[in-house]
């Protein structure tokens, strides 16, 4: 498996290279906007949870990925259904997110199952 710090990063550089794909519209540039936060905080935060203070900390770290990542995959899931200029674009990176976010759960409950022992 791939190390998770170059995954995530990659993620917000795939997903930011499908935006600049994106026309330029009112319609589009919110969700561009919104794609290109939230994939970049995947990575942003899963850096910042492995000098986590404490395993409370890193659970807590690890819960804002989570919802990043899911936020991500709710953006692609949008571009999928009314972008199909890109929908085979869209639907690898929501592959990717949907991989990530199960990868994030898992690691929170090791972590948590781990905190009790």
């Amino acid at each position: 498996m791939q190390d998770l710090k170059f995954r995530t990063r990659k993620f917000a550089i795939d997903s930011w290279k499908f935006c600049k794909l994106v026309p330029r519209s009112r319609e589009f540039d919110a969700w561009v906007r919104q794609l290109i936060r939230s994939s970049s905080y995947v990575g942003a935060n899963y850096r910042v949870s492995q000098r986590a203070k404490s395993t409370a900390d890193f659970i807590n770290k690890l819960k804002i990925v989570e919802e990043e990542v899911d936020e991500s995959a709710y953006w692609l899931e949008l571009f999928q259904e009314v972008y199909a200029d890109h929908k085979e674009d869209a639907s690898i990176l929501h592959k990717e997110a949907t991989e990530l976010l199960a990868i994030i759960v898992a690691s929170i409950k090791t972590a948590k199952k781990n905190k009790r022992t």
